[in-house]
């Protein structure tokens, strides 16, 4: 019982100077850039149209954080609802964008996109992601699905 997969949405690179690793991946290989992260310093590329893939790049000694094992699966959004209860079948735990159990996506509001995160045996961070067709909301960062559905949340 799996998650009908569309394709590999993201990848994540470790960079020991985001600010040059920022002007390579924009003006020689020519991605298309959409946003910055302070805490942790990071950046992301579309590469392609914008919601289609996406490259980040996370500012660190190389191998010094999870998240430059991380891969992020496309999947339609009634997939990825569906996918907590099917991951959990599969004895593996759906969890949210702090790592916390969770049954319900989280929305990247800048994106907007939602999400659902898992581990593999061996901890590389996974994900299921959908494209939301909502307006981005880079204010709200990242909320529970409930949340943003409702829409009246406070910055």
């Amino acid at each position: 019982m799996t998650v009908p997969l569309s394709g590999i949405f993201e990848a994540h690179l470790s960079v020991t100077n985001l600010d040059r690793a920022i002007a390579f991946y924009r003006d020689v290989v020519g991605l298309q850039f959409a946003h910055t992260s302070d805490v942790p310093r990071a950046a992301f590329f579309w590469a392609g149209s914008a919601g289609k893939s996406m490259l980040g790049l996370w500012e660190g000694a190389p191998l010094s954080f999870h998240k430059i094992r991380h891969t992020a699966f496309e999947v339609a959004l009634a997939d990825l609802h569906e996918a907590p209860a099917r991951l959990e079948k599969a004895g593996v735990v759906a969890r949210d964008f702090d790592g916390l159990p969770s049954n319900e996506p989280v929305v990247l509001a800048w994106m907007p996109a939602a999400s659902i995160y898992f581990n593999d045996p061996d901890e590389n961070l996974l994900e299921f992601i959908a494209m939301l067709p909502d307006p981005p909301r880079p204010e709200a960062g990242v909320v529970r699905w409930s949340e943003w559905r409702k829409q009246d949340f406070k910055f």
